[in-house]
């Protein structure tokens, strides 16, 4: 068991985590470039300036997801723009 053990400057490229119990940690400074994550909960996670830029995403519940102060240039979901569809939304939506 290793619950609490911490790792600091260490270099786990490849490394390969099955059946891990990793709930509440944290991942600070971490490049996890070209990593995958199947059958992964991220329930109740904060994620905080990352860049998911590239990245692609499938059979995910994004169920009650905030997504604030983000670039979402090219952002698609099922193949509508995100970014167009928001944009056609407020030139819709009355000032005050």
């Amino acid at each position: 068991m290793s619950e609490g053990k911490q790792f600091k400057n260490e270099q786990l490229r490849k490394a390969k985590f099955q059946g891990c119990g990793l709930a509440q940690a944290e991942f600070e400074g971490v490049d996890l470039s070209e990593s995958k994550f199947i059958d992964v909960s991220l329930r109740a996670a904060t994620l905080s300036d990352v860049n998911l830029q590239d990245a692609k995403i499938t059979n995910v519940n994004l169920a009650n997801v905030s997504i604030d102060d983000a670039n979402i240039t090219g952002l698609t979901i099922s193949g509508w723009n995100i970014a167009d569809l928001i944009n056609e939304a407020r030139k819709r939506k009355p000032s005050n």
